[in-house]
């Protein structure tokens, strides 16, 4: 049984949140502060966290950058309508994904189901099959193990990140628009895209990249998208 974290100073938001998921079998645990959250992550067995941005004490942003030191779990972040700056920021902090509120609990439910589905392949591939290793230069993906190296050295990487590395590195030298990198990794229509597919690469070149200003790896084609380099 998968184990959801969700955390919003709105305790009914969350009790609502906690009887969608329980309906549809989910383990769910609550928090109300991201100070709590974190320590929850830490001690607890933890699938997938839905944190609101907006919070006392330890506000989301600053929770899901602390647990991004120490987990790599997918992160569903909360924020208001209007407030594109929280989307932003939660991107840039780590998160995987947002909601909107007021938010439709069918679509909520959906993403949930589609970030622990990435995750659990990532997770738990079969063993005992032939290897399937993707590289450029120094940069390589196991794609059976899910561990990328850098010069030999192993780099970290949420789920969506290394889904995207994997993405352009399997069809390296090929150019992708940002529409078609959020239909081939969130597998829905890339509507309002572009913040965060730009968000994820930034993440990835920060990664991999020497210097990201100048990458080697991840580069940029102005005006039509981005590819990995044939090195």
């Amino acid at each position: 049984m998968f184990r959801i974290l969700v955390c919003d100073d709105d305790r009914e938001i969350v009790h609502a949140i906690e009887l969608y998921l329980s309906e549809e079998g989910y383990e769910v645990l609550c928090a109300y502060d991201g100070m709590e959250a974190a320590e929850v992550v830490r001690r607890e067995n933890v699938h997938l966290l839905i944190v609101d941005i907006m919070m006392p004490k330890m506000d989301g942003i600053q929770a899901i950058t602390q647990i991004r030191r120490f987990s790599t779990i997918p992160i569903i972040c909360l924020t208001a309508k209007t407030e594109d700056e929280d989307k932003i920021a939660g991107l840039n902090a780590g998160a995987d994904d947002y909601m909107e509120k007021p938010f439709n609990p069918l679509e909520l439910i959906a993403r949930v189901k589609s970030q622990l589905r990435r995750y659990t392949e990532l997770g738990n591939m079969p063993k005992g099959q032939d290897k399937h290793i993707y590289f450029s230069g120094g940069l390589v993906v196991d794609d059976d193990t899910k561990e990328v190296t850098l010069d030999g050295k192993g780099v970290r990487f949420t789920p969506i990140e290394y889904n995207i590395l994997l993405f352009l590195l399997k069809n390296k030298g090929k150019v992708f628009s940002i529409e078609q990198i959020y239909r081939n990794i969130w597998n829905e229509e890339a509507i309002g895209a572009d913040n965060t597919v730009a968000v994820h690469i930034r993440h990835i070149r920060e990664k991999i990249e020497l210097n990201p200003k100048n990458p080697r790896y991840l580069k940029v084609v102005w005006g039509v998208g981005y590819k990995i380099e044939n090195i």
